[in-house]
């Protein structure tokens, strides 16, 4: 075969190849570009707290849509605290790039042997994208959400989004984020938290209404076990 021609077909190959290799991301930015992520709804109105000369609460002002939440900066909290929540909610949070391919696969196969929907494989990612736009659970908003998990992948880091995702966090009615619900269930900061108050707020978020210690105490009480068991069995404390 004539050397040019060899060449030329190796070119065109070459091009080829790495046209086919850099589709995926050739496709996540065009529809980076057309579906932007509503930045704008990770940042709120914070409350605020007057404090006397001790240090202690005097009174509380909250923002415009009447939420409870005192953000924090991860190096204020308790290093058990986003430790938890990692090893509960997602714990290869810091080695995947958004989606968890392993926890995907392992949701839609006991899904698909119990019949009904068991488990689900949102990461704290797609979790800070749900809090961000919420709306209703389904396949659909599962495909956007993991979406938005990749957007938020790319712009912050993995302490950033974590930090993001602990000031979301739904605590029931009008408390929200880590800080706010250090302050309304055990009036403290959230750097003096226990590790049972710690596991408790870690399973609160999943059913606010439900896990209530105001309300539901005993609820309160075996989810914060249940957590304290989980973390536990997998050697985190």
């Amino acid at each position: 075969m004539d050397t040019a021609l060899l060449l030329r077909r190796r070119l065109v190959l070459g091009i080829a190849l790495a046209l086919l290799l850099a589709a995926p991301y050739l496709w996540f930015r065009a529809l980076d570009f057309v579906f932007p992520f509503p930045w704008e709804n990770l940042q709120r109105p914070p409350a605020v707290i007057v404090l006397d000369s001790h240090g202690q609460p005097l009174r509380f002002f909250l923002p415009a849509d009447e939420k409870w939440r005192f953000p924090v900066r991860l190096s204020e909290l308790p290093p058990e605290l986003p430790k938890a929540l990692v090893a509960s909610e997602d714990r290869r949070f810091y080695w995947h790039l958004g989606v968890d391919p392993a926890a995907v696969a392992r949701a839609a196969w006991l899904n698909l042997k119990r019949g009904k929907v068991v488990s689900g494989a949102s990461t704290i990612p797609m979790q800070v994208a749900r809090m961000a736009e919420p709306g209703p659970r389904t396949l659909v908003s599962k495909i956007r959400e993991s979406f938005r998990a990749l957007q938020l992948e790319r712009r912050f880091g993995k302490d950033e989004s974590l930090e993001i995702y602990l000031n979301l966090l739904p605590y029931g009615g009008n408390v929200e984020g880590v800080g706010a619900a250090a302050w309304f269930y055990f009036g403290k900061e959230p750097d003096q938290l226990s590790l049972g108050e710690i596991a408790l707020l870690t399973a609160l978020p999943r059913a606010p209404a439900g896990y209530d210690p105001t309300v539901h105490p005993k609820a309160a009480t075996a989810a914060r076990d249940r957590v304290l068991a989980q973390l536990a069995n997998r050697g985190v404390f």
